[in-house]
């Protein structure tokens, strides 16, 4: 018995220097491999504890000695299983936040807790006590309900750990799949002996699982320095695909919803699993209520979604996809650029509106009008200019301020819209000048919307604090030449000659240009 015992130390032993060689060799190169070393680091350390406790337990002669040695072992073995996961976790990618750690450390320290205090309420164990017919360091013992408890959370740690990386076996590249198979065994070694142990086929009295934590050791020892394991690692599929901004939705090639990302989730909240294997289009009328706006063989577009008072826009791209069995699908990608468009269409409404009236500036008036001008030229259309000026305005500067100066400009394009249509290009000209361009009028008919508008304004004083002020308009009306090349320029300069013989003759009135 006593060369048994010795055997079992030395294995226990060989265990705990492996683990703390690895500990130590991982954390002095910790600066040359990825972050999952850190977890690697403390789970090596936990188990190189649990396993020199052992030895020393091994090697004690006393109820007291064995009891302390256990209580160590349970500083490092219940940590040592939600590390091993979250080692696995973090080597595949799987999102790991300072809640989760929490919650999987929670129930080691609490079995730390109960083992230390267990003389007081026997919940870990019912008894503890020398096997009367081996003697020490053998022990009899009879669990609690914590026991049950702490057993259950240890192996429900490592099968965790095992079917994640059977899960992500299929998705890993084979040049990474040696690391993955160490990983498998790292966790399946010690579960098997520890069942083993539980159902009563191993030595009475001796826990075998820190005996061949050494075959774990050297497993991890040979990934290490042969298939650079912390070096290079995969990156799980999955990890990559939920960590896309963008929103992904896979179609085969019945163009039927086989798989989408977390981005999706969020941008469409009645994407789930239910509508998996059903065809695009009737997914898209679950999501929106309406059919999707356009074909999905369109490479790019844009489109707009909203429901419950949330208005998107996106940006959408498809391509084809080749993926298992040769089979051909679609891939959407949902870009959110709503923020862009807003952007975009705030600069837009900087660079082409007045500030103050909110209607076409010059640049825009000119952008806009010499598209309009061009158009009418080439079909022989009428086209007629109206230059408009706000009288005395400078008096009514002034006279009340600049702020009433600037309600009186705001006043009088409220007024001329009231009758303009929404087809006409109002613009402000500059200072108190607005401009009016007419596609398809006739001089006639600019002089009749010119009087209609002047004596609206006429009509209509602005109302302010310090009184009602009187406004009236001098309008200059001239039409392009259709038998002569004329431009746009020229054409508002005789607008403008109107204007100056409408102000030179009294004001508030209309002015058309013709030919002397």
């Amino acid at each position: 018995m006593h060369s048994q015992l010795t055997a079992y130390i030395t294995l226990v032993s060989t265990s705990g220097v492996l683990n703390l060689y690895l500990c130590f060799y991982v954390f002095l190169k910790r600066h040359k491999y990825t972050n999952i070393a850190n977890f690697f680091i403390l789970y090596t350390a936990a188990i190189a504890i649990y396993c020199f406790s052992s030895a020393f337990g091994l090697v004690a002669v006393t109820l007291e000695q064995i009891k302390f040695w256990t209580i160590i072992q349970y500083v490092g073995m219940p940590v040592s299983s939600p590390l091993g996961l979250l080692f696995i976790m973090r080597y595949l990618g799987v999102k790991i936040t300072k809640k989760r750690c929490m919650a999987l450390l929670l129930i080691p320290f609490i079995s730390l807790v109960m083992v230390a205090t267990n003389d007081w309420h026997h919940l870990h164990y019912k008894v503890f006590e020398i096997d009367l017919s081996l003697g020490a360091p053998f022990i009899y013992q009879e669990i609690g309900i914590w026991y049950i408890v702490h057993g259950i959370f240890t192996f429900g740690y490592m099968f965790v750990a095992l079917l994640l990386v059977f899960y992500h076996w299929k998705e890993t590249a084979k040049v990474y799949r040696p690391q993955l198979i160490t990983l498998m065994f790292g966790q399946f070694v010690p579960i098997i002996t520890a069942f083993i142990y539980l159902v009563g086929l191993t030595p009475s009295g001796i826990d075998p699982v820190p005996m061949i934590l050494w075959l774990s050791s050297l497993l991890y020892l040979w990934a290490i320095n042969s298939s650079r394991m912390f070096t290079i690692m995969p990156i799980a599929k999955d990890a990559i695909f939920n960590s896309i901004n963008d929103g992904v939705i896979v179609l085969d090639e019945a163009y039927r919803l086989i798989e989408y990302n977390q981005a999706s989730k969020k941008m469409f909240p009645r994407l789930n699993k239910t509508l998996i294997g059903m065809n695009f289009n009737k997914v898209w009328f679950e999501l929106s209520g309406s059919s999707f706006p356009s074909k999905l063989e369109t490479a790019t577009q844009v489109i707009h979604f909203g429901y419950d008072h949330m208005k998107r826009i996106y940006q959408v791209r498809t391509s084809s996809l080749e993926h298992a069995n040769n089979n051909k699908g679609q891939l959407l990608i949902f870009t959110d650029i709503t923020e862009v468009k807003r952007l975009q269409m705030e600069l837009e409404h900087q660079a082409y509106y007045d500030d103050l009236t909110q209607i076409y500036n010059r640049r825009a008036f000119f952008q806009k009008c010499e598209l309009a001008f061009a158009a009418a030229t080439k079909t022989s259309s009428p086209f007629t200019i109206i230059l408009i000026d706000i009288d005395y305005f400078k008096r009514v500067n002034d006279t009340y301020g600049h702020s009433v100066g600037d309600q009186m400009l705001i006043h009088v394009v409220q007024v001329c819209q009231a009758i303009l249509k929404e087809d006409m290009l109002f613009a402000r000209y500059g200072g108190e000048e607005f401009v009016l361009a007419l596609k398809e009028g006739p001089e006639i008919k600019g002089e009749d919307l010119a009087n209609q508008l002047r004596k609206s304004v006429e009509a209509q004083p602005l109302l302010t604090e310090q009184g009602d002020i009187s406004v009236t308009l001098s309008l200059g009306v001239a039409e392009a030449a259709i038998d002569a090349e004329e431009t746009l320029y020229q054409l508002l300069n005789k607008a403008d000659q109107a204007l100056y013989l409408a102000k030179r003759n009294g004001r508030n009135q209309v002015h058309v240009h013709t030919k002397v």
